[in-house]
């Protein structure tokens, strides 16, 4: 007997979707992930999630009627109680499937914020 796989090809951990909106740059700049592969966002959220979890994100920017679907994966988890009062959530990264598409739109969005030593949700 075969294992059907997911929407997103995988085998093995959880598939879940997830909406998330970002409305002002300060937010996104917060929640960007840029230093993992294909880039990635930092949710708030106080759902268990495992590493590796499969994620489909719906993913609304700005003002942008249209919510961008984006495939992704658990690569960061700041559970409660964490260090330096940190929200409660986990990291997604974006699959190659998006093309680079999500982290494109994103860094349009952030243009001369990226540099900055501003805090992060993350790092």
């Amino acid at each position: 007997m075969s294992t059907p796989m997911g929407p997103l090809g995988g085998l093995g951990g959880q598939q879940r979707i997830l909406s998330f909106a970002i409305k002002d740059k300060s937010a996104l700049y917060a929640s960007f992930m840029p230093f993992i592969k294909n880039g990635g966002l930092f949710i708030p959220t106080t759902k268990k999630y495992q590493l590796g979890d499969e994620i489909f994100l719906l993913l609304q920017l700005m003002e942008e009627p249209d919510r961008i679907p984006v495939a992704g994966k658990v690569v960061w988890i700041t559970p409660a109680g964490a260090e330096g009062n940190r929200s409660i959530g986990v990291g997604v990264q974006f699959s190659e499937q998006d093309k680079g598409a999500a982290r494109s739109k994103i860094e349009g969005y952030l243009a001369g914020a990226l540099g900055s030593e501003r805090p992060t949700h993350t790092m």
